[in-house]
């Protein structure tokens, strides 16, 4: 869920404002960028080659039922596509983010190296720059934007790489939170598209115990007077406060909390009241509320279940998986409790189930400090290194 924090024009910013926005994200996020990493200039400027785009859909069928008169995906390209344009890597955005989010993995000495691979980072239906409920016209503007399943989201960027790029086939698919939630529907509704899938802190299905969650923050930012049922005329900001305090009491591990690890980003002298109430303030920034409501109904309706063959059986649809899966839960995330992903990861039958040893909870899947990062690239190179038969 790293958020879209700035609202600039695609490919306006500087090379020195790419780096500040990445910070950025990372910081309101709750992630510490990986200092070590982000210093190295080699890395920094393979991710700041980044290529913005857009695709747009006309006539796109929702799983609702609605048809968007025109359906925008944005999405960004990193290196270059080769002459057989068999070495590409799909990377979906995650809750709220834009396709800057994965450059924690992007660089030489890192897990997807621009060099030999072409990356396509794209972002989600609802952050406010794909088609989002803040920038659609009627009559499907604000809360009467459609709600957009995951199965949505991955059908527009298949036609996206199909149509407009023209690849017809994925070195793999690595994703993040709801970007994991992506890689699951893309093995399951496409089995043989990619070589590989990798997903970090996300799970198969939302759980009834995920939708309590999010419908938790949902109610905590509707229950704003000023929200007037999503046609409101300016930020309901009382109850976008309250919708980060609930979030941010889930995002990182208790220990986390604890152990106050929050004070490796903080300013020397900061209380802990000061903290939380510039987190509570300061969460996503720029936010359009009813964007923020759309992607929870998009997380929490997430079923690899429920794609067209298997009845609502989640454990059938995992079982016909048919590439190699590196399944990297977070030991502490409350969103995704690892006991979702081992219990998911036995009827997968190509898994590598590689848990991250963090407190970080649930961004410790995006590399929010210098030890998770090192860890994720690590194992992430191993397995897309590794050769396709065996050993997994």
């Amino acid at each position: 869920m790293l958020p879209a924090v700035f609202r600039k024009a695609r490919g306006s910013l500087s090379v020195s404002k790419k780096s500040v926005l990445l910070l950025v994200v990372l910081w309101v996020f709750g992630v510490n960028a990986p200092q070590p990493l982000m210093a190295q200039d080699t890395a920094k400027s393979q991710a700041e080659q980044a290529e913005p785009h857009e695709f747009i859909l006309t006539n796109f069928h929702t799983e609702s039922g609605v048809t968007l008169p025109q359906a925008r995906v944005v999405y960004a390209t990193y290196g270059h596509l080769n002459a057989a344009r068999d070495n590409a890597v799909l990377l979906p955005s995650h809750y709220m983010a834009t396709f800057h989010g994965y450059e924690w993995l992007i660089g030489p000495d890192r897990a997807l190296d621009t060099s030999k691979l072409f990356l396509v980072a794209t972002e989600l239906f609802g952050n406010g720059h794909s088609s989002s409920p803040s920038n659609t016209p009627e009559p499907y503007h604000g809360p009467r934007f459609p709600v957009t399943t995951i199965r949505d989201n991955v059908e527009a960027v298949h036609r996206l790489l199909t149509e407009e790029l023209k690849i017809t086939h994925l070195r793999a698919v690595i994703g993040f939170s709801m970007g994991a939630q992506q890689a699951f529907q893309w093995a399951v509704s496409y089995p043989a598209f990619a070589d590989r899938i990798v997903a970090t802190s996300g799970t198969a299905k939302t759980y009834p115990h995920g939708v309590v969650r999010l419908e938790g923050q949902i109610a905590a930012l509707t229950a704003d007077a000023a929200f007037q049922n999503g046609d409101y005329s300016a930020p309901p900001t009382k109850g976008l406060e309250a919708f980060a305090t609930v979030w941010l009491g889930w995002l990182f591990s208790q220990e986390w909390w604890r152990k106050e690890l929050w004070r490796g980003g903080a300013a020397p002298g900061t209380t802990f009241e000061q903290f939380f109430s510039y987190r509570r303030t300061h969460f996503i920034t720029g936010a359009d509320a009813n964007d923020l409501i759309l992607q929870m109904h998009t997380w929490e309706k997430h079923d690899v279940g429920t794609t067209p063959g298997f009845n609502g059986d989640a454990e059938r649809a995992l079982k016909s998986i048919k590439v190699p899966l590196l399944y990297m839960p977070s030991e502490t995330d409350l969103y995704f409790p690892i006991g979702d992903a081992r219990y998911e990861a036995a009827f997968i039958p190509g898994v590598t189930l590689a848990p991250i040893p963090s407190l970080w909870g649930h961004t410790a899947g995006a590399a929010s400090n210098p030890a998770d990062a090192k860890f994720l690239n690590e194992t992430i190179g191993r397995f897309l290194a590794a050769p396709s038969a065996g050993g997994h």
